[in-house]
């Protein structure tokens, strides 16, 4: 199980909050198409850094484990579209980005946050993940995450919501 620790209604067993934003490519992506399925959202950082460009090509490579599971994977920053494709073109990344520039959807699950960093507090995307079920509800959270074995730990998730 993930961590529940999420403010407001972002617990497990409640609905995903909803969201409509600009996607890598210039198309607009909400959660209401992936009705039916299981999905994945990660939220990272920054694109090009390396624990976010870590995550990101984990999550790409098991890209097919993932389908086999009627599971789809959305990553969401605050970068820009333009960023994200670049993002995904350098990587060869096969998955779907999304751009939060307002922050709206990070604010919604909860991941805009105070972060430190060398005595320096600043608001920031926390690294997490949200295993949302067929019927958009939160099946899983993961709050601070640790890259290192954490798409294998989603993926197991995602198998038992079969």
């Amino acid at each position: 199980m993930g961590n529940t620790d999420s403010p407001g209604n972002v617990v497990e067993g409640n609905k995903a909050p909803p969201f409509t934003l600009p996607r890598d490519g210039g198309a607009t992506i909400s959660l209401k198409e992936f009705t039916g399925k299981n999905i994945v959202v990660y939220f990272y950082p920054k694109d090009d850094t390396s624990g976010c460009t870590k995550e990101s090509i984990g999550f790409s490579e098991a890209q097919d484990a993932f389908r086999a599971n009627n599971t789809e994977i959305i990553g969401v920053s605050a970068d820009s579209v333009a960023s994200h494709d670049k993002f995904k073109a350098k990587h060869s990344l096969d998955l779907i980005l999304v751009s939060d520039e307002e922050k709206k959807m990070v604010e919604d699950y909860g991941v805009w946050v105070e972060k430190n960093m060398y005595g320096r507090k600043y608001m920031g995307i926390e690294r997490a993940t949200f295993l949302i079920d067929p019927k958009g509800k939160i099946a899983n959270i993961w709050r601070k995450v640790k890259v290192t074995g954490h798409v294998d730990a989603v993926l197991k998730a995602a198998q038992e919501l079969r």
